[in-house]
């Protein structure tokens, strides 16, 4: 399938993170569309122990609402001396850091071995991938046969979950903030 060509929604939009270390280094080291998307072969539940060198990625579920993706802007306004606006030119852009709002459900991020939980502020960069999709793909994994049966454009970035704080709610769902700062350029938008 191809990248989307029509306007709609991205209802079905995923993100999620790369749990075998082995294919994460390899992608980290070499950053190519093959080893990024080597990391997200295999989706594993959360709470199951990732094997060797498989691709092994957990989905980050309950998203209630995405940040802006993708590479910041680089513009800064310089004054200029006698006119009455000034110019902007290409600067450096800053990593941003991305906070996720999302419905809590404390099994998801029990800080377990091999839960979502385990990876807030352990300090290891990993391979996100983050997916948009109109329509539901049969399976979620980075491969013909997976979101390659609807249309989408994928993102990756190495990062880190930093933090997580949880928002208790007396009238609606509680809800979760989960922070993950960004330690590389995006690469993408690939699609299979």
């Amino acid at each position: 399938m191809a990248h989307i060509s029509s306007i709609s929604a991205g209802m079905f939009s995923d993100l999620s993170v790369c749990v075998d270390l082995d294919q994460n280094t390899l992608a980290i080291v070499n950053p190519t569309q093959i080893t990024l998307k080597a990391c997200f072969a295999n989706e594993i539940a959360n709470g199951t122990a990732p094997g060797v060198d498989t691709g092994e990625f957990i989905r980050i579920k309950n998203v209630r609402e995405f940040p802006s993706m993708g590479t910041p802007p680089n513009i800064v306004n310089v004054p200029v001396y006698g006119s009455k606006t000034s110019q902007q030119i290409q600067g450096q852009a800053d990593a941003p850091s991305m906070e996720l709002t999302l419905n809590y459900i404390g099994t998801d991020w029990q800080d377990t071995a091999n839960y979502l939980g385990s990876l807030v502020g352990d300090n290891v960069q990993r391979v996100f991938r983050f997916t948009l999709m109109n329509d539901k793909p049969t399976t979620h994994a980075s491969t013909t046969a997976g979101l390659g049966t609807v249309a989408n454009s994928q993102y990756f970035w190495y990062g880190k979950i930093e933090a997580f704080q949880v928002n208790p709610q007396l009238t609606d769902a509680n809800t979760a903030t989960v922070t993950i700062t960004v330690q590389s350029e995006f690469f993408g938008a690939y699609t299979d």
